[in-house]
């Protein structure tokens, strides 16, 4: 049985790129973020993840409804909140841990939409959760300087938004992996990536009208390797690389190993954009990992 394989040192080694991947790709963001607005950016990140890998990846033989579903749920949604938030003043060591929320919410989807029953690490895990996310609200409430106050509120409320986001995107796929046997999993996220482009690109129109054609193309080398790191390490070559693993081993054997993002994600804002974090929000990254440990590596 898979479940029981050994992991192989070269599948080790492609858990851990993954995870530095994804914990630095926050980093990426916001050093894209110092030029771009949130909805260039994800226009931007999604026409690299569209082009020119259409002309790769045959498009899945699935309805074209949840190809836009998913692309509406997880482009626009999941990281339209996300860049938002960012954009406003959320620090990337943040939203690498809240961002991980959206295992909690895949759960309560699970419930209300697929009616399956939540375990009782998710419901203990949930718990945990809870008292995490107070911790971040009394930062707020209870500051120990003024620098405390520098992470707004809305942003961290955002975050969670886009972890939402994600969790229904998660129910999106399961619900297309039940109706379609054979289901690519690489060919739907490069098609969906149609999607996002057009309202990205209206909703920057929107709400920043100010801004002139011009200023879609970034002059600094850090916003195009941003991007590209974005769209192709990030979300292309780790994807693919996490579904492979899956398929391998099982979800239950490799996802306890995205433990491991929110960690990198915290080291690498801390170290290199100089991020602080306060006690009350060292105190919330505590119960939300211990929350994650909990959900994730429970059985029961």
């Amino acid at each position: 049985m898979p479940n029981h394989q050994t992991i192989s040192p070269k599948d080790y080694f492609a858990i851990f790129l993954i995870v530095v991947i994804w914990g630095t790709n926050f980093v990426a963001m916001k050093f894209a973020l110092e030029e771009l607005t949130p909805f260039q950016l994800g226009a931007w990140r999604f026409v690299f993840s569209l082009i020119p890998f259409i002309f790769i990846f045959k498009p899945p033989k699935i309805a074209w409804q949840w190809l836009l579903l998913n692309g509406l749920l997880q482009g626009v949604g999941q990281f339209g909140f996300l860049f938002v938030a960012l954009h406003i003043g959320l620090s990337a060591a943040l939203a690498s841990m809240l961002l991980q929320t959206q295992v909690f919410f895949t759960a309560l989807f699970s419930y209300f939409i697929l009616t399956e029953k939540p375990s009782k690490s998710f419901l203990v895990g949930l718990g945990f959760a809870a008292i995490g996310l107070t911790c971040f609200g009394l930062n707020y409430v209870f500051p120990n300087s003024v620098k405390d106050l520098q992470v707004p509120l809305l942003g961290i409320v955002l975050c969670l938004c886009g972890a939402m986001m994600w969790g229904a995107s998660n129910i999106t796929i399961r619900k297309v992996h039940q109706k379609y046997h054979r289901f690519d999993a690489i060919n739907f996220i490069v098609w969906s990536s149609f999607v996002p482009i057009i309202p990205f690109i209206f909703l920057n129109w929107i709400f920043f009208p100010e801004k002139d054609v011009s200023s879609w193309f970034g002059h600094n080398a850090s916003t195009w390797l941003s991007i590209i790191y974005l769209a192709v390490c990030s979300y292309l070559v780790a994807y693919a690389l996490w579904t492979r693993l899956i398929q391998t081993y099982s979800a239950n054997r490799i996802s306890p190993f995205s433990l491991g993002v929110p960690m990198v994600g915290l080291l690498s804002g801390m170290i290199i954009l100089s991020e602080s974090i306060s006690p009350w929000q060292w105190a919330g990254i505590f119960f939300c990992f211990i929350a994650l440990v909990i959900t994730m590596v429970g059985r029961d």
